[in-house]
């Protein structure tokens, strides 16, 4: 059978007018790497090697969309979940989700919803194993953000 994996690079189109947030949440509060800038996109490096192109156009806010159980979400690792949380939260970019997990649930500047885990943590819950959080509870947050 073929093998299919998600790869290390991404990238996402979102409001031009979000590129001074983007670029101070993801090179200033997470760390990430500017490699390459010119006026439609930027192309950042987060950790050894995950890539992401934000390519800006004239595309409704994603800052106002409206949320769903279908929205994709990503999870961002750090090796310490303390003070990047603090980091992330202090800095008035993003807007918190409520979702009754132990993890910080976010969406950052352009729209992208995202986790926090730590780089050490058990998450074989989200692979289908193991135990975790009140999966009813989730659904039911998830359903009052549509």
């Amino acid at each position: 059978m073929t093998k299919v994996i998600f790869g290390n690079h991404s990238s996402v189109l979102v409001p031009r007018k979000e590129r001074e947030n983007i670029s101070q949440f993801y090179c200033g509060v997470l760390g990430g790497q500017l490699m390459q800038a010119d006026p439609d996109r930027d192309f950042i490096r987060l950790g050894d090697d995950f890539f992401i192109a934000f390519l800006y156009g004239e595309v409704d806010d994603a800052n106002e969309f409206l949320r769903s159980a279908r929205a994709i979400w990503l999870e961002l690792k750090s090796d310490n979940v303390i003070e990047t949380r603090r980091k992330i939260l202090d800095s008035g970019l993003v807007r918190k989700l409520e979702v009754p997990d132990p993890h910080l649930y976010f969406q950052a500047p352009g729209g992208q919803c995202l986790r926090l885990v730590a780089t050490d943590e058990d998450l074989s819950f989200y692979e289908g194993a193991g135990s975790g959080p009140d999966m009813a509870k989730i659904k039911e947050a998830l359903k009052k953000m549509e």
